[in-house]
């Protein structure tokens, strides 16, 4: 089983434009649709998509249309009552695959709306492989607010527990670093950036540079390190060696979701004990699938591009002199 938490769901709109968005004037869209959204929603979609066991959780007022959006998506659920309607993003792609993204907040969340989500992931953690802890804090809540469901969720399980990911960026992803000791993280290279407060080496492959970057926290903070590069592929740094896997040629349509789809891959690659060079590759062909489809769609294993992924493993001893100081 693989259990997520999305703290601050939305309902992701996504309007399809045949010519690249002309900001100020008024222009014809093609189509639109609406999916049930948020990092660990997306994440779990796709893991029920190829038919592993999965639990969503996260909070849901009784009255709010988003309900409907979920109840589509055949995910299993735990939802926690709270009061007010879930946010709406809205996403802008035009036929290049050029997104404009505009997320609103989302409903401010009480303490006791706190309590409870707690509360609900402990007891949805019971027997789980994985706890995917994604996206976003909803206002109201703490920047360690992810730190503290870890430290619940092991308190209560102790060695059972389940292992631990990560996909936030900012406060709350710095906070998890800082006082979490997750088992992996998956951040892009802009975040990886901003949690290192280190610009990547210049003049060296991008891959090697980011390599460098991630044993700053690889293993001293966290586990390991799933690094999203975009059309670059991505890069696993574990303790034990490091892994760039590049993908095969992609029409995209929509980036959105694309990273949340290649955790859930790696995820699901992962949970089949598979090596970590396959795990890289799994990561990117459902990335590639979610960049090739429209909106914020999970990708099957039917998506999945039959290219070649090329993975390679990093020569980590001489990344030492590209490090800043």
């Amino acid at each position: 089983m693989i259990v997520t938490v999305t703290v601050n769901p939305s309902l992701d709109r996504t309007i399809a434009l045949r010519a690249p968005l002309r900001v100020g004037d008024v222009q014809p869209a093609l189509g639109s649709r609406e999916d049930a959204g948020g990092k660990g929603i997306n994440v779990a979609r796709v893991v029920a998509a190829a038919g592993h066991p999965v639990l969503a959780v996260l909070p849901l007022d009784d009255e709010d249309p988003f309900a409907s959006a979920l109840a589509r998506t055949g995910v299993p659920t735990r939802t926690v009552p709270v009061h007010g309607t879930t946010r709406a993003n809205l996403t802008i792609a035009d036929a290049d695959g050029v997104t404009t993204k505009l997320n609103l907040p989302g409903v401010t969340r009480t303490d006791a709306d706190a309590e409870a989500l707690t509360s609900a992931v402990v007891e949805a953690a019971n027997g789980a492989a994985w706890l995917v802890l994604a996206g976003s804090l909803a206002p109201g809540l703490p920047d360690d607010f992810y730190v503290h469901l870890i430290d619940a969720v092991r308190s209560r399980w102790g060695n059972a527990a389940p292992a631990i990911a990560v996909d936030t960026s900012g406060p709350a992803l710095a906070a998890v670093v800082a006082a979490g000791r997750p088992d992996l993280i998956k951040p892009n290279d802009e975040e990886l950036v901003e949690l290192t407060g280190v610009p990547l080496a210049a003049g060296v492959p991008l891959a090697e540079a980011v390599d460098a970057a991630a044993r700053a926290l690889v293993p001293s903070r966290v586990g390991s390190a799933l690094v999203t590069l975009g059309a670059d592929g991505a890069v696993l740094v574990t303790p034990d060696g490091a892994w760039h896997g590049s993908p095969p040629p992609t029409r995209v349509r929509s980036t959105v979701g694309a990273g949340d789809s290649s955790l859930a891959g790696y995820l699901l690659a992962q949970v089949a004990d598979a090596a970590p060079a396959e795990r890289v590759r799994s990561g990117i062909r459902y990335g590639s699938a979610a960049a090739a489809l429209p909106g914020t769609q999970a990708p099957t294993p039917q998506d999945l591009p039959t290219g070649d992924v090329p993975v390679r493993k990093l020569d980590h001893s001489s990344t030492d002199h590209w490090r800043s100081p």
